[in-house]
């Protein structure tokens, strides 16, 4: 029998099915190392907090000043040099009022002054020449009666001058100033319109602050009382009630909270409702807060024990029940039901449910059914990137395949 050597082809065909087999077991290691990942979700470790908690409130923004502004003088609008809902400033220029009649009165009245003061010359002279001569020419009472000249002179010099300055001060107030700082309203009367002076004068329009604003709301006074209870009593009524944290957010900024101060807490419960009304100051330099726009105010609560509290992304709602979805340490998800709080530093409290340790998806939460493997990525509780060496402390050790 002769063995006769594989031919140059056939070595070929051989070398191509062995190089065949090794890509398609490559190929299948690959799927099934992928199968064994799971799903890829951004996990955060739960961690015991000692942060501020918070009772909510709705309440309303309120201008720290308002000003009806009318004019103090009578007369015809030549001018309006203010666009309506811009911002002002106290002193600037807003109407004009026909200065014309009111300077012809300056005028008139400049005149009268200059003549009283030619009368209060002319009797002083006549009063020092009265006495160089008295008892020689003239009489005791020719005296008198030329110091009664100068005295009235005087006198009516006086009111000259009182008069010429209510005149110029009239003539300074056609032109109506701002007197605070803040946003304009509408024109309430035009160019060309009559108005009378005074209070019962018409409204040209309204003034209202901006920064600071206020934010007024009324807390339970079981709220207030346990508030107030925590406070230093060393400190002034003013100093302690500024220690109470406070923050506010609107509804177009929701989940943005402002800090501010506590300004005011009400005198008296009422009686009604069995709420204390309290007022709030905020920074508003950007100017977006407006007054009379619905807020939601937070006041923070007395600190207590070290609390579980959990980004809200992480939070799912399953009819009437809350839940997370807590990653095990195979790597296998699983259903947990847990009970909320209020909110803690922009975090949701959880008060049963859950234990510091256990780690939960932030993001992906969607896309994990309870008893999927999944491929966590250590994050924040904010969702945002650990520092390398605290990501590597939480990624463990991958799961053994079965």
């Amino acid at each position: 029998m002769r063995f006769h050597a594989p031919s140059q082809s056939s070595r070929g065909l051989l070398a191509s099915a062995a190089i065949a087999s090794l890509l398609m077991t490559a190929h299948a290691g690959a799927a099934l190392a992928q199968e064994h990942a799971g799903v890829p979700v951004s996990v955060a470790t739960v961690e015991a907090h000692e942060v501020d908690t918070w009772d909510e409130f709705s309440g309303r923004l309120e201008a720290i000043e308002r000003v009806d502004l009318r004019p103090r003088v009578a007369g015809q609008i030549v001018g309006i040099h203010f666009r309506e809902g811009a911002l002002v400033k106290a002193g600037d220029s807003l109407v004009t009022i026909d200065p014309a009649p009111y300077a012809a009165e300056v005028e008139r009245l400049e005149g009268l002054v200059g003549a009283a003061q030619a009368q209060v010359v002319f009797t002083k002279a006549d009063v020092a020449r009265a006495r160089q001569i008295i008892g020689n020419a003239l009489s005791e009472r020719e005296l008198d009666t030329r110091a009664n000249a100068y005295d009235a002179a005087v006198a009516n010099l006086k009111s000259a001058q009182a008069a010429l300055q209510t005149a110029k001060l009239n003539l300074a107030w056609t032109e109506v100033r701002a007197p605070v700082s803040g946003r304009v309203g509408r024109h309430e009367i035009t160019v060309g319109n009559l108005v009378e002076g005074g209070s019962s004068a018409p409204v040209l329009t309204t003034i209202v602050s901006v920064n600071p604003i206020y934010a007024s709301f009324n807390a339970d006074e079981n709220v207030v009382s346990r508030a107030l209870a925590t406070l230093s009593p060393e400190a002034n009524a003013t100093a302690r009630i500024e220690q109470i944290p406070v923050s506010m957010s609107t509804a177009a900024n929701e989940g943005q909270w402002r800090r501010g101060t506590l300004q005011l807490i009400d005198n008296k419960v009422d009686v009604a409702s069995g709420t204390v009304r309290l007022r709030a100051t905020f920074e508003n330099t950007d100017g977006l807060l407006i007054a009379g726009q619905f807020v939601r105010v937070r006041m923070a609560k007395p600190r207590t024990a070290p609390i579980i509290a959990i980004s809200e992304r992480a939070i799912g709602t399953d009819q009437d029940k809350k839940y997370v979805i807590v990653v095990g340490k195979d790597n296998k998800s699983a259903y947990r039901e847990v009970k909320l709080g209020g909110m803690a530093d922009d975090l949701r409290v959880v008060t049963s449910g859950l234990a510091a340790g256990d780690r939960i998806i932030v993001a992906g939460l969607q896309h994990v059914r309870p008893g999927d493997e999944v491929t966590p990525e250590p994050v924040a509780m904010n969702g945002r990137p650990l520092p390398e060496e605290h990501a590597a402390a939480d990624k463990p050790s991958p799961a053994t395949p079965q």
